[in-house]
């Protein structure tokens, strides 16, 4: 049976971690490129050292309603659709950044109007805290040389942001979320 092929989503994260994969892993980095270049192999590489095998967690698929909804709203506070997709290189620095400050306070009014966010952490940046085992890895990352186990002791480089509460407008039925801009006539 031939499977569907995978959602823009999916093939963003399937990118990210073939990226990831690529950089850390150099067997795997060759096998890649072995399929790029259309060569197949009848026997796979030296092995490589066995990692601990961790359960597969099957990657559910957003629905992307809440996604267009969103990109729809910063087009209408915003612009930002249109200032993203604008060629900013033949402008002024000051041209564009009279024209970012706009898309700033829409985006930000769009932020605030639509959703509560706070810090994960609420200590300031470049506070030393310590990292008990258990500590929560979906909200915090570690980065630098990380060697062991926890605890570990570091410097808070960003606080991370976390939604509270979300609050997007209820839609009418039969509005299509895909033109998150209209076209504009003038009569």
């Amino acid at each position: 049976m031939k499977q569907s092929p995978p959602s823009l989503l999916s093939r963003i994260s399937l990118a990210f971690g073939t990226f990831f994969s690529i950089i850390s892993d150099s067997q795997f980095a060759a096998r890649v490129q072995d399929l790029r270049d259309g060569v197949q192999r009848s026997e796979p590489s030296a092995p490589a050292p066995a990692a601990p095998k961790t359960p597969v967690v099957p990657l559910r698929e957003a629905a992307p309603d809440g996604a267009l909804q969103l990109l729809g709203l910063l087009q209408r506070e915003a612009r930002f659709i249109d200032f993203i997709q604008e060629d900013v290189a033949a402008y002024a620095d000051a041209d564009v950044g009279a024209a970012a400050r706009v898309v700033h306070e829409g985006c930000r009014k769009v932020l605030r109007d639509n959703f509560t966010i706070s810090p994960v952490r609420t200590e300031v940046e470049g506070s030393r805290i310590t990292l008990a085992e258990g500590f929560d890895a979906a909200a915090i990352r570690i980065t630098g040389n990380v060697v062991g186990q926890p605890p570990f002791k570091g410097s808070i480089t960003h606080r991370g942001w976390r939604v509270d509460e979300t609050r997007l407008p209820k839609l009418a039925s039969g509005h299509e979320l895909r033109i998150v801009a209209p076209a504009e006539v003038e009569l």
